[in-house]
């Protein structure tokens, strides 16, 4: 059913500010370079003082990789060109998006993509081709997947999928696979590929034969992907993409009558079944969103409501150049996305020129039941991005197992892991302490991956470059 901007001004109206102000989980916040909405006091409710979230203050790290708060730990998992697969092949570099399963006998399986763009001669280390499990041989990047102990020890790490493009994010799915997304649009003859790119594929840590002869889920359209969720509930599939010129969609799948999900099943999908679309917003007066920019104040409101794409393989034009003005509501710099608390968070890592209004950064939560998006964390435009504390840049995301959201910053200079309670507070988790440039003109790559472990105890996240996937351990607590 349509959600029409008439009904969608009416439904404003009769909730009032409980609709303009928040969503069920509440309005979630970042400091410094943030804005968020104000937490209400109740009528006579005597003010508690609040503890200092986090874990405190950041402790440089003598071995010049990560910084952590007192009492906390980390353990080196993979390291590119240091650390091998069980092929006795180097570990490849460009870690991003990664998720955590379940594994035999108490371990973890952990798949991680390689963001490889272009030819395999320009990289030190690719992805392996392994037997069977190439796409197309010519391109660098696809997904391995690391076993550790259930302390976090390495124990083998091994090729998922290889001759795929730019694989940045993706999203694991309720049935223990990994979608992973190409960022490309790249077809067979440019930039030295030989097959068409800008797709998803499935991986399945837990059968190695699954992904033998790899095919792409041409259902789910050919654009520069970037991450994926899936509504468990009523099977949609979520999709960003991380494009400008002009600025990128928020896509959903609907699957055809009488799909039902499961391992391999994606694969068995026509290239043109069931549903793509984009979305389009508008706010409480029926007023149509063009970007998602527009938004400067956390707890902002708008109604979803969904056009289809005419040309979900891109044949001769890029999918988001297929919609004229008016017709769609774009945003710079989609990036992460993950499910919970009934919903889709999702990540504009941050907005310039290109964009109506400046800012570094916003958070969404998209209710799939109210067809709504609310903003819950916007950054402001960071001044100062070599100072220690000024976050800005959120790249990937996950929800915390012990409350609120642990976010990859992506930004300008200093680069953390933080995270974000429904309050308004933050709290830093960890630095970047690994300087790629010089002393005078220090450089650190951005946090990918960030995940936790399936019981709650060990997070994992990578350094993009040169490629370091991660365990953190410590006295977490309920934040």
């Amino acid at each position: 059913m349509t959600l029409s901007r008439r009904d969608f001004a009416k439904r404003s109206a009769v909730a009032g500010a409980g609709v303009a102000l928040t969503g069920s989980v509440g309005v979630l916040a970042t400091a410094p370079g943030a804005l968020a909405g104000a937490v209400p006091e109740q009528r006579g409710a005597r003010p508690r003082p609040a503890r200092e979230p986090g874990y405190g203050p950041l402790v440089r790290d003598p071995e010049g990789l990560l910084a952590l708060p007192a009492g906390f730990s980390y353990r080196v998992i993979t390291r590119a060109g240091v650390t091998k697969l069980e092929s006795g092949e180097p570990t490849p570099s460009n870690h991003d998006g990664t998720a955590a399963f379940e594994g035999p006998r108490g371990t973890t399986l952990l798949v991680n993509n390689h963001e490889l763009k272009g030819p395999r001669a320009g990289w030190e280390y690719p992805v392996p081709l392994a037997q069977g499990l190439v796409y197309d041989p010519a391109a660098s990047g696809g997904c391995t997947v690391v076993e550790v102990s259930h302390d976090g020890a390495h124990v083998t790490e091994w090729v998922g999928i290889a001759g795929t493009s730019t694989n940045c994010a993706g999203g694991a799915t309720p049935w223990g696979t990994w979608l992973t997304c190409e960022e490309t649009e790249d077809k067979a003859g440019q930039n030295g590929m030989t097959k068409t790119h800008g797709y998803v594929f499935e991986v399945d840590p837990h059968d190695r034969r699954a992904g033998r002869a790899p095919e792409p889920v041409k259902a789910l359209g050919r654009y520069a992907h970037e991450a994926v969720v899936v509504d468990p509930a009523r099977g949609h599939l979520y999709l960003t993409e991380d494009a400008s010129g002009p600025n990128g969609l928020l896509y959903r799948w609907t699957p055809p009558a009488g799909f039902r999900h499961g391992r391999g099943r994606l694969r068995t999908l026509a290239a043109g079944a069931g549903r793509l679309q984009a979305f389009k917003c508008f706010d409480s007066g029926g007023r149509f969103v063009d970007d998602l920019s527009r938004a400067t104040r956390p707890g902002t409101v708008y109604g979803v409501d969904w056009v289809d794409v005419p040309d979900r393989d891109a044949a001769s034009v890029s999918v988001r150049k297929q919609f004229k003005g008016g017709e769609v509501t774009r945003a710079r710099k989609l990036e992460g996305m993950w499910w919970a608390d009934g919903g889709a968070y999702v990540v504009s890592s941050f907005a310039r020129e290109e964009s109506p209004v400046q800012h570094d950064g916003q958070v969404w939560f998209y209710d799939p039941r109210r067809r709504t998006l609310t903003l819950k964390v916007r950054f402001g435009v960071n001044k100062d991005p070599e100072r220690d504390g000024a976050f800005d840049g959120p790249d990937n995301i996950t929800v915390s197992p012990h409350g609120g959201l642990v976010i990859a910053e992506d930004g300008e200079g200093v680069q953390h892991l933080f995270g974000a309670l429904d309050d308004g507070r933050t709290y830093p988790i960890a630095r970047n302490d690994l300087n790629m440039g010089t002393a005078q003109k220090p450089s650190y790559s951005e946090f990918t991956g960030v995940t936790f472990s399936p019981d709650g105890r060990t997070l994992f996240a990578n350094i993009q470059e040169p490629g370091i996937m991660l365990a953190i351990t410590g006295p977490w607590r309920r934040q």
